[in-house]
């Protein structure tokens, strides 16, 4: 998670810049092999050396997180399929089956992801984008899920109503991703790098990309919290594991929270300074190293949280 690329000369040209790389700090896929910064805010040069500790960390980090995740992943699916009378609303086993491959997909990606930093991205511009576009296809359905498991009973069953919304929610999934793949691609330093955000800020695309990351990470948690402690129907679906599930907004609302403030300075909307640059790109690969995690944690969470509360003999099924 990181993205080191020249950034637009309108947001950090100035008389005395020495040069005009920095790191964006997007926390995309790759990185680029420039160690540092040297942008004149005020005479003080600013020096940032995140892309040499992204290159370090990154690999092991998706490789552990890859490991964690498939186990986690297929004991949930085992579990699903031997102890069918644990799951119940709104953890249903459809909805829960779903959930679980959204995160085998999203794991799956890793391993490449963390060969293409170590190595250099080999695979060519297609497979990046394509990789974008899966990756994003599992954030964007989970998000889907989770958010469509407390307004509605349909996960219940497998009926007709369920089936829709199955392929009306992943259709739309993979619609929403599109802009992500239009938006990324690769560039070539000392090695080709895969990079989520290959067009400038203000394209039509990574506009696009950004607006949905803000409304699915950060607008629809917003909503749906407090619409679940004020309508009825709603608080309903609290019942023990609903917890589990909302894993995953409290994982990635950093990250949508720090697109944004990226963007505003991108866009000159608010203020650059020289802290602020060698700063935040740490802060956005924090917060993208805490989303990733969710493919390992909300299976297990899942796993406990549910079990935890059969055993309990409090249980209920749909």
């Amino acid at each position: 998670m990181g993205n080191c690329l020249p950034v637009s000369p309108s947001l950090l040209e100035s008389k005395n810049s020495v040069d005009l790389l920095e790191i964006m700090g997007d926390l995309d896929l790759s990185y680029y092999y420039s160690n540092e910064t040297f942008t004149d805010y005020d005479a003080a040069p600013c020096h940032n050396r995140y892309c040499p500790f992204f290159q370090l960390v990154a690999p092991p980090f998706l490789a552990v997180t890859c490991a964690t995740a498939t186990l986690s992943t297929g004991a949930l699916l085992l579990a699903l399929a031997k102890c069918p009378q644990v799951w119940g609303w709104p953890q249903s086993r459809l909805l829960v089956a779903q959930l679980a491959v959204g995160t085998a997909l999203f794991a799956a990606l890793l391993p490449p992801v963390a060969v293409g930093i170590r190595q250099g991205w080999r695979l060519g511009a297609g497979l990046c984008r394509l990789t974008h576009l899966l990756w994003h296809w599992s954030l964007f359905s989970q998000g889907l899920l989770v958010g469509s498991s407390f307004c509605s009973t349909a996960w219940c069953r497998w009926d007709p109503r369920s089936r829709r919304l199955t392929v009306t929610l992943w259709a739309s999934a993979l619609l929403l991703a599109t802009p992500a793949a239009l938006a990324g691609g690769t560039v070539v330093g000392q090695e080709t790098s895969c990079i989520r955000r290959s067009v400038d800020v203000l394209s039509p695309a990574y506009l696009l990309h950004l607006a949905l990351c803000f409304s699915l990470f950060v607008l629809l948690p917003a909503v749906l919290l407090p619409a679940t402690l004020v309508v009825p129907q709603l608080k309903a679906a609290w019942e023990p594991g609903a917890g589990a599930s909302w894993l995953f907004f409290g994982l990635w609302v950093p990250y949508g929270v720090g697109l944004t403030v990226d963007f505003l300075l991108h866009a000159r909307l608010l203020q650059p300074t020289c802290g602020t640059f060698e700063h935040l790109d740490y802060v956005l690969g924090l917060s993208e190293g805490l989303g990733v995690l969710h493919c390992c944690l909300i299976p297990a969470a899942l796993l406990t949280v549910r079990f935890c509360h059969h055993w309990a003999g409090t249980s209920s099924s749909c």
